[in-house]
């Protein structure tokens, strides 16, 4: 098989697991530096945690494409169930990356606004959403083979 046949939705997150992975990269050279900055030889928390989640979610993103090259559904809803998925992870490592370099907090969450709240609400509704309609559609596809 080639890259071309694979389904746009699969293409779309095999590159964004690309990407995700050298953004865990390169969290884990800025980890380093701040290791070997400290004076207590770690990194700020959020920059480990930043490190550690862009490497599970880019292997996250993997098994979506997976799920989604062997989908029933349209293009249009695997690509969209995907995309919102990636979309907040991609949001949740950023945020943790923002504290870290900033080194203004050891718990974003400590004090939510409503705004965070907000957030957080989407979040877990658009990644176990989104996560969940990629699972069904492989789960269909593998009911009716």
């Amino acid at each position: 098989m080639t890259v071309a046949e694979l389904a746009l939705e699969t293409r779309l997150l095999l590159a964004l697991a690309g990407a995700v992975f050298l953004w865990a990269l390169a969290l884990g050279v800025l980890k380093y530096r701040q290791i070997l900055a400290s004076p207590t030889g770690h990194a700020h928390p959020y920059v480990d945690i930043a490190h550690r989640s862009a490497l599970m979610y880019s292997f996250a993103l993997l098994l979506l494409a997976v799920f989604a090259e062997l989908s029933t559904w349209p293009t249009a809803v695997d690509a969209t169930a995907g995309l919102i998925a990636a979309f907040f992870f991609v949001a949740a490592i950023g945020s943790y990356h923002w504290h870290g370099v900033r080194r203004d907090t050891d718990n974003q969450l400590r004090h939510p606004d409503r705004l965070v709240r907000t957030f957080m609400v989407a979040l877990i509704v658009g990644e176990i959403g989104g996560s969940a309609v990629l699972v069904a559609g492989f789960l269909q596809a593998w009911l009716r083979s």
